[in-house]
């Protein structure tokens, strides 16, 4: 007997989306103040950003626990939270990540929320949409083309093409890329080196583009790139190739905000797409402050559980930014739980109250963490079909027990219906002035010291154990003036260690930093521990496998 039960993309095919005039006028722009891209897509000029002035938004941050292969459901959350503000009439805006083509082929299928949950149009926003990333992909290149014939003729910024650092990059997982050489063309093919790519949503491009500020501020950072170093140990920056400005006009309409609607009518702000394990997980700086302006609520997501999306939005967005979120949303599902309680994936439909239990240290170190930063949690148990009365009584118990509040939420089946308590529990939070919001470390500590702070405070480590190579990277990058950047700890999602392996709360592990890059025009040092690839491949089944167009339809997208 066939199912039901409709696909995500079904549901998004068949809603009736509003014109999108009608959403810009929700936030108060008229039709002369933003640029259409066909019927349901727009972009909102930066002029028409700054002319809005005043940031009265209260800005909520969706995270979660650690995330499994079960689900856990951050996304549909934010958009059903968002449809419940609206509901309430709270003027809400939702902003959230672009997605990328690598992970949408490989294994996601999509990342526009799910069910009764979704930004629309849903399968546009999940493959070209205004093009944004091939945007980013075409700077990066420009860049990197840039680069090499530069070193072809002649190099008279002495790069050492043995310590080039600034790879190509490319929005599809591909792990045969991931190591090259180039320049094998002969006398005219360019200079013979190693080179490889990376995912263009871990591009330092994407990182500056999600916070710079404004067009000036953008070719600053880009001039800022640190592309190699001079065989002296000398670093060297993109401002000596002289192309900041011809890599900005490539990114001249990408700059702007891109607003589309939720299956409830909800204004909502889709830009930009860093990756949260390798860079910083957030939607654009440009997005936030527009929104800010423009809502009263603001609702937004970090990537992957609060240890990784969370700490990074806090210690490099809202320390860029000046953001000061008033409340946080911790998502959890009873099958996470489970996992991180012990049990298989394939017994996970089995009631197992013993394992939610065993799982809620989990849950509890990722509420204590948002709390370190002092913004007040509220718990979202993301109801799934499979949960029993016993497992969700045994999750709200083991929340009252660490004293925060939880509530049910399904925003999958139910929309912004499911979420009307979630909603309102976040909404007296807002309400009660209680946050008190600041980094986990200063500026001035050294690189070292921020991150055994994260490693000792956020994963619960027993500290650093930091490679010799590293070592040097980071002495070199004191002395380039990044001492007082923010790090960006690049480690699994999966566990709060760097071995997947290690679900629940682990103890008695160490952090291994094997290499330290800079990201010096976004800002920040990226660390890379454990087995991090920055370009991700493809499973044995892609599930670019199942998407598929039929007379102009698409389907597959999940």
């Amino acid at each position: 007997m066939e199912s039901d039960i409709k696909s995500d993309i079904q549901i998004a095919q068949e809603a009736d989306l509003r014109p999108i005039q009608e959403i810009a006028g929700k936030i108060g722009l008229g039709p002369e103040e933003i640029f259409p891209h066909g019927h349901y897509k727009a972009k909102i000029p930066l002029d028409i950003v700054k002319a809005n002035g005043n940031e009265d938004g209260r800005l909520v941050l969706v995270t979660g626990m650690s995330p499994t292969v079960a689900g856990v459901g951050k996304s549909t959350v934010s958009v059903g939270l968002a449809d419940a503000f609206n509901l309430r009439d709270r003027n809400p805006i939702l902003c959230l990540r672009e997605p990328s083509l690598g992970p949408l082929f490989g294994n996601k299928g999509g990342a526009a929320g799910g069910g009764y949950s979704q930004v629309v149009p849903m399968e546009e926003i999940n493959l070209h949409f205004t093009g944004d990333f091939h945007a980013i992909s075409s700077a990066h290149g420009l860049l990197s083309a840039v680069l090499d014939n530069h070193l072809y003729r002649p190099n008279t910024l002495g790069i050492d093409p043995t310590r080039i650092t600034w790879p190509r990059a490319i929005d599809m997982n591909d792990r045969a890329l991931r190591s090259i050489v180039v320049g094998l063309g002969g006398r005219t093919g360019g200079v013979p080196r190693q080179d490889g790519f990376v995912i263009t949503a871990a591009s330092e491009i994407m990182a500056i583009f999600c916070l710079a500020h404004g067009t000036s501020d953008l070719k600053t950072r880009l001039d800022r790139i640190i592309i190699g170093y001079r065989s002296s140990g000398e670093p060297i920056r993109a401002e000596g190739l002289g192309i900041s400005g011809a890599m900005a006009a490539l990114l001249k309409d990408a700059v702007n905000p891109n607003l589309v609607q939720t299956l409830g009518g909800t204004p909502a702000l889709i830009h930009g797409g860093p990756f949260a394990n390798i860079a910083h997980g957030c939607n654009s700086l440009t997005a936030t402050h527009t929104a800010l302006s423009l809502g009263d609520v603001v609702v937004t997501e970090a990537g992957f559980g609060a240890d990784l999306g969370a700490e990074k939005f806090f210690d490099i967005k809202c320390r860029f930014g000046g953001l000061r979120p008033g409340a946080a949303v911790v998502v959890a599902s009873v099958r996470a739980l489970k996992m991180n309680g012990g049990v298989s994936q394939d017994h996970l439909g089995a009631e197992n109250v013993g394992a939610v239990k065993c799982g809620l240290v989990n849950l509890q170190a990722h509420v204590a963490n948002v709390r370190k930063f002092g913004v007040p949690p509220v718990i979202a148990l993301n109801r799934f079909a499979t949960d029993t009365e016993a497992e969700i009584a045994a999750v709200l118990d083991g929340c009252t027990s660490v004293e925060v509040r939880a509530v049910v939420a399904d925003p999958w089946g139910s929309g912004g219906q499911g979420c009307l308590d979630l909603a309102d529990a976040v909404w007296d939070v807002l309400e009660s002035g209680e946050a008190d919001f600041r980094p986990l470390y200063p500026d001035d500590m050294g690189l070292i010291e921020k991150m055994d702070t994260v490693a000792r405070e956020i994963y619960g480590a027993d500290g650093l154990d930091i490679h010799p190579r590293a070592a040097k990277e980071i002495e070199v990058l004191e002395d380039a003036g990044l001492r007082d950047a923010p790090v960006c700890i690049a480690k699994t999602h999966y566990s709060f260690s760097d071995d997947p392996a290690l679900l629940g709360r682990p103890t008695g592990f160490r952090i291994h930093v094997r290499e330290v890059t800079p990201s010096a025009g976004a800002g920040f040092v990226v660390a890379k521990t454990g087995n991090i690839m920055t370009l991700p491949g493809l499973g044995a089944e892609p599930a670019a496998m199942r998407v598929d167009l039929q007379d102009g339809v698409v389907s597959g997208l999940f």
